[in-house]
């Protein structure tokens, strides 16, 4: 996701969005720990995609 996509989002959203990517990232670092390794990929984008979420939460906060 990009960063500009990301600021175009209302606070709410993206707060929503954040958990969600929260909960999903655990379920894939727990799928992964069972010897399921398709996930990495994806827990990696994942997490820098919340990253970057709470990145521009912080700057709408000040």
């Amino acid at each position: 996701m990009n960063a500009d996509k990301i600021r175009e989002k209302d606070t709410a959203v993206l707060e929503k969005d954040a958990t969600d990517m929260h909960e999903s990232m655990f379920r894939i670092k727990f799928q992964m720990s069972l010897g399921q390794t398709d996930g990495l990929k994806k827990y990696r984008e994942m997490k820098k995609d919340r990253a970057r979420i709470l990145t521009v939460l912080r700057e709408r906060a000040k």
